[in-house]
């Protein structure tokens, strides 16, 4: 089998739900009785699609995850983790303004994983460009994450692995 990262990081605005946490709705959120989880206003929040067969994929492969954002909305980032129940797939959580290189560098501090083992999935281009300095095999998506985006990811982070 393809050699497989040692840590999934992933972004989460516009990468594992269809907004930015700290612009287009409005926290605290909640799970309403229907287990539809809400902002503060009623609206509903929804995770893209395939983000919770992307997670439990890369748990079945023994590929813990972490999360990497820049938002400013730490508390309600971290609110909607929970209430999407994605939490228990993230070993690691680095939610805050700031370089997204500062967020691997404190994942790197805390496991131990080198950079060159990891794998990001991000929309932001510039993100992406930061992070690859480090040396970590960076996907850059663009209409969220889905399990296709996965298998190419976890193909070009085997190919990577194992040179041309």
């Amino acid at each position: 089998m393809a050699r497989l990262p040692k840590l999934a990081v992933f972004d989460l605005d516009y990468t594992l739900w269809p907004f930015w946490v700290d612009t287009h709705v409005d926290p605290p959120f909640h799970k309403s009785s229907d287990g539809t989880v809400r902002d503060r206003r009623g609206q509903d929040v929804r995770l893209y699609p395939e983000v919770p067969e992307v997670l439990k994929r890369l748990q079945s492969l023994g590929v813990p995850g972490a999360a990497a954002s820049r938002t400013s909305e730490i508390e309600g980032a971290n609110q909607l983790l929970e209430l999407f129940d994605l939490i228990r797939y993230f070993v690691h959580r680095e939610i805050y303004p700031g370089s997204k290189v500062t967020h691997f560098e404190r994942l790197h501090q805390k496991t131990g994983i080198p950079f060159s083992q990891m794998i990001f999935f991000d929309d932001e281009r510039r993100n992406i460009v930061d992070v690859s300095k480090l040396g970590v095999t960076c996907i850059h998506i663009q209409n969220g994450m889905n399990l296709q985006t996965l298998s190419q990811g976890l193909e070009t982070f085997a190919k990577a692995e194992t040179g041309p």
